[in-house]
């Protein structure tokens, strides 16, 4: 079973540097796990990494689309898979959980398109309403869904009333490779001042300003680092308003990331040491040794 190394964590939590001395020590290629960086012109926002600080590691899909294509969750696992057969040690590094996850796991996609008209069908049944039909028809779709996430509970409503039941096709728990994740942790409050001034040093990079130019260009990214502007640009809100929405947004993040990795996943967590990260390094060297030696 083929060796995959994942190694996750929230924005300022070292993430970058460790994983591009692992990726040196150990010869490996790195795939982009981030639903953002995939995208040209989202970078300062999105702390995509930069040419200098990927020292001669390979990268895979970063950069691959313009900001008005779409990308999908689908399109990750099938690009991502593609690499992992390709590459002799691949490393996913990011945070979005159900990109990799995806990726990792048994996940299987309906290629049935979504019928535009199926939803103004139902536009007068309550979320409740719609939550009981669903369980006459697919009683485990309903195990994985809350009654008031209203668009997935019509997604599988619709499925399955074509007999394409989505509670046969998502989530199986079943790892396709051989696979050791790390989680980079931080002191919840030396994380939280980390993200602070990360999104500070991002303003100074010009974060405002790429923002701007998208937004000239009529496009609107509906992601953290981003989507705060908008209503700055708008005149509703002060810059400083914006500035504050993002660190906080970012911090709440960071909060649900740290969640989906140890409720999700098999994760190994580890404790970064900002004062010593060679010694954060070693630790994680010694285990993927041991990983890759069995």
């Amino acid at each position: 079973m083929k060796k995959v190394v994942v190694i996750c964590g929230p924005t300022a939590s070292g993430k970058t540097k460790i994983s591009i001395e692992l990726a040196k020590y150990f010869n490996a290629e790195i795939i982009s796990g981030d639903s953002v960086s995939v995208y040209k012109r989202l970078d300062i926002g999105s702390a995509k990494i930069k040419e200098e600080e990927k020292e001669g590691v390979i990268h895979h899909l970063i950069d691959l689309l313009d900001p008005t294509e779409e990308y999908s969750t689908a399109c990750f696992q099938r690009h991502c898979r593609a690499i992992i057969d390709e590459v002799a040690r691949p490393f996913i590094v990011g945070g979005t959980g159900l990109y990799i996850k995806s990726a990792l796991y048994d996940y299987e996609f309906s290629d049935s398109k979504r019928d535009a008209e199926f939803a103004s069908k139902f536009t007068f049944c309550s979320n409740q309403e719609l939550f009981e039909m669903l369980e006459k028809y697919d009683s485990k779709a309903c195990e994985k869904l809350h009654p008031n996430n209203r668009k997935r509970v019509l997604r599988a409503l619709e499925m399955a009333l074509n007999n394409d039941h989505i509670s046969n096709k998502n989530k199986k728990d079943i790892l396709l490779y051989d696979t050791y994740i790390i989680y980079l942790d931080l002191d919840r409050d030396v994380l939280y001042n980390r993200i602070n001034k990360r999104v500070d040093l991002m303003l100074k990079e010009g974060l405002l300003e790429e923002v701007k130019g998208l937004y000239d260009d009529g496009i609107i990214i509906n992601a953290i680092g981003y989507k705060e502007f908008i209503p700055y640009f708008k005149d509703e809100i002060s810059l400083e308003t914006a500035i504050e929405e993002i660190k906080k947004n970012t911090r709440h993040l960071a909060k649900r990331q740290i969640t989906w990795f140890k409720n999700q996943m098999d994760t190994h967590f580890y404790q970064v040491d900002l004062a010593n990260i060679e010694k954060t390094i070693e630790n994680i060297k010694r285990d993927l040794e041991e990983f890759y030696a069995k």
